[in-house]
C-alpha cells in the first residue's frame, strides 16, 4: 500500500501485489470508508528498458518466476538505503533478473511484502530472453552434473587410497 496523494477529505493509496498484474487505487474517507476508485494495468517492460536502470539514483530489479506469478519489475531506488544487506547487494544485480539471488537468500514473508511496495510493472519475456533463460538453466544443470561427477571420482580415489594403505 503506497500513499499517492491527499486531498482535504480523502487520502489516496495505491495497492499492488506481486501476484496480480494490476494496481488498484484506494480512497480512504475520514469516516473509515474504503472505496476502490480505479484499476490500472501494470506496464510491461522489456529487458532493454530494465537494463538502463542500474545506478544508485535509478535502480530497478526483475524478481519473480513462473512458480510465483511470473517476473515483475520493481523500482527499488528509494529502498536502497534501507535494505538490511546494504545497497551494494541490490546494485550488483540492478537492471537485470535478480530472482535467483532473491530466492537464494531466503527472504522472509515481511521482505516479500515490502517488495510489493516497489512494483512498477511486469517483465516481458520475448523469444530472445526465453532462449537465454533456457540456456542458462541448461548450463546450470550441466554444471551441477559435472560437480556430482567430480565428487564421485574424488570419493572413489579416496576409497582406493584407503584400501591401498590398509593392504600395505
Amino acid at each position: 500500500l503506497r500513499r499517492r496523494r491527499r486531498s482535504q477529505q480523502r487520502a489516496f493509496f495505491e495497492l499492488s501485489t506481486s501476484s496480480f498484474d494490476k494496481c488498484v487505487e484506494i480512497c480512504l474517507y475520514p469516516e473509515s470508508k474504503v472505496i476502490i476508485m480505479t484499476e490500472k494495468e501494470l506496464k510491461e517492460y522489456t529487458a532493454d528498458e530494465v537494463s538502463k536502470h542500474t545506478t544508485q539514483d535509478d535502480c530497478w530489479l526483475v524478481i519473480g518466476n513462473q512458480s510465483n506469478g511470473g517476473p515483475k519489475v520493481y523500482d527499488v531506488t528509494k529502498y536502497l538505503d534501507d535494505h538490511p544487506g546494504g545497497a551494494e547487494v541490490m546494485l550488483d544485480v540492478a537492471g537485470q533478473n535478480a530472482d535467483e539471488f532473491f530466492e537464494d537468500i531466503g527472504h522472509s514473508k515481511e521482505a516479500r511484502q515490502e517488495l510489493t511496495k516497489y512494483l512498477i510493472g511486469t517483465f516481458k519475456l520475448d523469444e530472445a530472453t526465453l532462449a537465454k533463460m533456457k540456456a542458462d538453466a541448461e548450463k546450470k544443470a550441466q554444471q551441477g552434473q559435472q560437480s556430482s561427477m567430480i565428487m564421485v571420482i574424488l570419493v572413489a580415489l579416496i576409497a582406493a587410497y584407503v584400501a591401498y594403505t590398509k593392504m600395505s
